[in-house]
């Protein structure tokens, strides 16, 4: 059975966020999220919460 996928974005702080959603779960995009704190690197900041003490505990626990 094919799941609906439905696009969006919502207006965060004057920044767009993209939003997916596959079948009933919603994802938020990260790297739109990591622009507003780098707009020319958002990598660097993705990188920063992954490797994140408190993130690490976080994907154990998952």
């Amino acid at each position: 059975m094919k799941k609906a996928l439905v696009k969006a974005e919502l207006n965060v702080k004057d920044k767009l966020v993209g939003v997916l959603r596959v079948g009933n779960v919603d994802y938020i995009s990260l790297t739109d999220i990591a622009k507003y704190k780098n707009e020319d690197s958002p990598a660097d900041v993705i990188n920063k919460w992954m490797t994140n003490k408190d993130s690490f505990d976080f994907y154990s626990l998952w």
